[in-house]
């Protein structure tokens, strides 16, 4: 007799609900950004190292209210990130926002990660004209920031735009994004940040290398302390080997000096011998 055994059909486990599916208790606040959108952001602010200006005259920011208009205090843009030279890298203990006419100088590239609540105002798609200005009209038009950047994440792309003239115009895929003014470019990199291995955006320098991150800052001081200690132990060893080099040198000329002066006695003893003082004149 055959036994009976109930088949289960397993149900479906629907995915996480992410913050851009829950509602917000802001309509104007879809939610907070989520880990990509500070990874990135930080990866971003770790390699932006112009090297034609100092560290202290380079700022970087995340997720930080840009207020662009005196004239309407209130209204901001909020980049995913932005870097600006030429102002001091610390305003206190640190900026609460970026006031574009206390700090006299726009930000030179803006950075917006794709998301499903922002994508059409980041890429330019929505009515232009209205009030207030969308972030695409604001970065254009009003701030002019001299490059843009958009970076989808699933789809593992960013599209580059320069401002030529009036307006954006988007560089071909195959056309690196150098920026001539920072000695910088910013490309898409392959790697671990954050624990993490996926395709980020990274900057590099003029020979194409990665600019280092913190964690790689610090293994490479690591690293320059190990060679350091290592030279100054070899430096030290060949100075044991030259001492004891030095000692065998002058062990060797007192065994030569016996030596000698051991023939010389057995001369004067067998002179001796044969009735002749070695020391007669």
């Amino acid at each position: 007799m055959t036994s009976y055994e109930p088949v289960f059909t397993p149900v479906p486990v629907p995915p996480l609900p992410s913050m851009y599916d829950l509602p917000s208790e802001s309509a104007a606040e879809p939610g907070l950004p989520d880990e990509f959108h500070y990874w990135q952001p930080q990866l971003l602010i770790q390699t932006f190292r112009p090297p034609a200006y100092p560290l202290d005259r380079v700022f970087a920011a995340a997720d930080l209210n840009l207020y662009y208009d005196s004239l309407h205090t209130r209204r901001y843009k909020r980049p995913d990130w932005f870097g600006v030279v030429d102002v001091p890298r610390l305003v206190d203990v640190g900026r609460l926002s970026y006031v574009i006419w206390r700090e006299g100088r726009a930000p030179m590239v803006v950075v917006e990660l794709l998301s499903p609540s922002t994508v059409e105002e980041d890429q330019g798609e929505t009515l232009r004209g209205g009030e207030p200005p969308s972030k695409w009209e604001v970065y254009e038009s009003i701030l002019r920031v001299p490059y843009y950047v958009l970076f989808d994440r699933m789809g593992n792309s960013y599209r580059r735009f320069r401002l030529e003239g009036a307006s954006y115009q988007e560089l071909p895929d195959y056309q690196e994004l150098w920026i001539e003014e920072l000695q910088l470019g910013l490309g898409l990199w392959q790697g671990k940040f954050a624990d993490v291995e996926r395709l980020w955006l990274r900057w590099y320098d003029r020979q194409r290398n990665w600019i280092a991150t913190d964690v790689e800052r610090e293994q490479e001081a690591t690293e320059r302390e190990r060679l350091r200690a290592e030279q100054e132990r070899l430096r030290a060893e060949q100075e044991r080997l030259r001492a004891e080099q030095e000692r065998l040198r002058a062990e060797q000329e007192r065994l030569r000096a016996e030596q000698a002066e051991q023939k010389v006695r057995s001369l004067s003893e067998r002179l001796r011998e044969l009735g002749i003082e070695p020391d007669a004149p």
